[in-house]
């Protein structure tokens, strides 16, 4: 028998192309493909890059080059094969012209047919199996869901939607179906995911579609509720990311104090001043943003909120940063991160006027991050002697030496863990994708350190 071809596989930018490689990668393994840990001991390699910042598409480039240098046989998907030089000219393919084939993201088939061209599949996926909730790159206990493709929004700094393309909204009934079947395969932790979330179903007019024969509309509003309820019976966490603050949030928080989702919402303010977000374009109104969290903690007082900003945007005035600084402490901000701002080849925000010098930018960036770390250091601190529900990340020896994991304030890889020591009692174990109840004890930086009880 000839040996079964094998495929290396690079997954590289943010949990919205890590779910177009699993689509990807789900696909290969139904077609027999086998992946390869390494560059040289696969067929060809596959790499889903990024396009959005620099660093991102430095380290796209490079990856592609180690590939094309370890084994010569390299496909392209991802954002960055969406972007093109001044001329008009493919990006990757001008600066690396041995490339098989170029795709932009979210371009499944177009891959598959690229890898049939090159590698021919060895059978038939109609007459194969491979696990009903496809093959995932996370760890088996949580997976991210993605439900929707592409951004209606030009904000001035961003490139994405010349890349995805404008909003298209999955079909709420193949949303909920591939919720089922993770939730049915172990993931304790559904995390949902797109570039607006607070926007399902806007360009489809919110229509009704159907799951297990029954009407359901495609919205926020009824999607979470009805994840909500898939959840219930394995016990399982739905966190919602990149939430815009629109005011039918608003109606998401009684479902988090239900307990149908986690009180959780990733909500990408990037910036406060009104000026600021006007040149930025971005689609939510700064001035009510302080409102909007207050009303979301008096339904949900348990709420924690995360986002993302952005300091030395062209034009921003020293009063302007102070106002996000203000902002931040004000708005108890529990996770923020923070981008010196970066010219984006294509972003409009490279033509406004009054660009500041890198230094400044770098500057107004560890300014936030010390009045941000010291809002989240003091919510931290808050929970000592509280108890909360863990996930367990990771847990050697059964945790009988101290373990890893998350509480519902902590999304994997991009906020705090909460670091459990060992159990006093000796009967008990922790195992990897298993809740457990601790008691906080402490703090260590950005983390928490918790008891198990």
């Amino acid at each position: 028998m000839a040996p079964t071809p094998k495929v290396g596989f690079v997954s590289l930018g943010c949990p919205k192309a890590l779910t177009d490689s699993e689509l990807i990668l789900t696909q290969l393994s139904a077609e027999g493909y086998q992946t390869s840990k390494t560059f040289a001991g696969a067929d060809l390699v596959i790499v889903n890059t990024c396009g959005f910042i620099d660093d991102a598409v430095k380290e796209s480039l490079d990856t592609i080059g180690e590939a094309l240098a370890e084994n010569g046989k390299v496909i392209v998907t991802g954002c960055l094969g969406a972007r093109q030089t001044e001329n008009g000219v493919n990006l990757v393919a001008d600066i690396h012209p041995s490339v098989l084939a170029v795709t932009g993201p979210h371009a499944t088939h177009e891959v598959m047919a690229a890898v049939h061209q090159h590698l021919p599949k060895p059978h038939d996926p109609f007459v194969d199996l491979v696990p009903p909730q496809g093959i995932k790159l996370t760890p088996k206990h949580y997976a991210y869901l993605k439900i929707s493709e592409g951004c209606n929004h030009r904000c001035t700094f961003c490139i994405i939607p010349s890349m995805r393309g404008d909003l298209v909204s999955r079909p709420i009934g193949d949303v909920l179906n591939e919720a089922e079947k993770l939730f049915a395969g172990g993931v304790k932790e559904l995390l949902v995911i797109s570039q607006d979330t607070s926007a399902y179903g806007v360009d489809v007019q919110y229509r009704v579609g159907f799951w297990n024969g029954k009407p359901v509309k495609t919205r926020m509003l009824d999607l979470v509720r009805q994840l909500g309820e898939l959840a219930k019976p394995h016990g399982a966490w739905v966190r919602l990311h990149y939430v815009y603050p629109y005011p039918h949030v608003d109606d998401i928080l009684p479902l988090m104090a239900e307990g149908l989702c986690l009180p959780y919402l990733d909500v990408p303010f990037q910036h406060s001043h009104p000026d600021v977000l006007r040149r930025m374009k971005r689609p939510a109104s700064g001035e009510r943003n302080l409102e909007r969290l207050d009303r979301w903690r008096s339904i949900c007082p348990q709420l924690v909120v995360r986002s993302t900003f952005i300091a030395g945007f062209p034009g921003e005035s020293e009063s302007e940063f102070q106002h996000l600084l203000d902002f931040i402490s004000e708005a108890n901000i529990d996770r923020a991160g923070c981008f010196a701002y970066s010219p984006v080849k294509g972003a409009s925000a490279n033509d406004l006027p009054g660009a500041l010098p890198e230094a400044v930018r770098t500057e107004r960036q560890a300014r936030f991050m010390a009045v941000a770390e010291a809002v989240s250091t003091r919510k931290l601190t808050q929970r000592v002697g509280s108890t909360l529900q863990v996930l367990v990340d990771s847990a050697p020896a059964l945790g009988k030496k101290g373990a890893v994991g998350r509480s519902y304030a902590d999304a994997p890889e991009i906020d705090g863990l909460v670091k459990l020591l060992p159990p006093e009692k000796i009967s008990k174990t922790l195992r990897v994708g298993d809740f457990t109840r601790a008691k906080v004890v402490g703090t260590d930086g950005h983390d928490l350190i918790a008891l198990p009880i």
